[in-house]
């Protein structure tokens, strides 16, 4: 599993490890998990490259593929990690209209937004992800891989961080 050009990352690409993410913004334990996978970074830096990537669960969660384009169309203005930020603090608020405020509010024009959202290669980038997703057998969010391979663990214990650190060391 590669890390590609159309990838959100955090971190260096030289890093020892590299999380990748497979998350729903509407879906309450993506929520979590971004607390932790944040708690992750603060504590082993540049040891980690985290890569998020879009898996909405649209059968479940009704808001969640307009909420994975809208922060695709910010991401064209450089603004991906801030509205990644505001669509888990504000999970109970995903409907379209406050899309459209988290937007304005990261100083993206509402008209251009609104009118990004007709365009294909958002939703494209959104599905890319979602079938990358599909093809690595990812089943339900959240879905973590490190160095390629799939995390099976406890990630809401310290056992993903254990196995983590355990990386570094060796």
């Amino acid at each position: 599993m590669e890390v590609n050009k159309n990838d959100h990352v955090q971190g260096p690409a030289d890093a020892p490890i590299v999380l990748i993410e497979y998350a729903d913004y509407q879906c309450p334990y993506c929520k979590t998990a971004d607390h932790i996978v944040k708690d992750i970074r603060k504590k082993l830096g540049d040891n980690v490259r985290f890569v998020f990537r879009n898996f909405p669960l649209i059968e479940v969660h009704p808001h969640a593929l307009h909420a994975a384009i809208a922060a695709e169309i910010t991401g064209a203005y450089g603004k991906f990690w801030e509205m990644h930020d505001l669509l888990f603090e504000h999970q109970d608020a995903l409907d379209d209209y406050h899309l459209l405020e988290y937007a304005k509010k990261l100083g993206i024009n509402g008209p251009e937004f609104e009118a990004d959202f007709g365009q294909e290669r958002f939703y494209q980038k959104v599905k890319y992800d979602y079938d990358s997703g599909l093809e690595h057998d990812v089943q339900g969010t959240p879905t973590f891989f490190i160095n390629g391979e799939p995390f099976n663990g406890n990630w809401q214990s310290s056992e993903l961080l254990e196995y983590l650190e355990s990386l570094i060391i060796e």
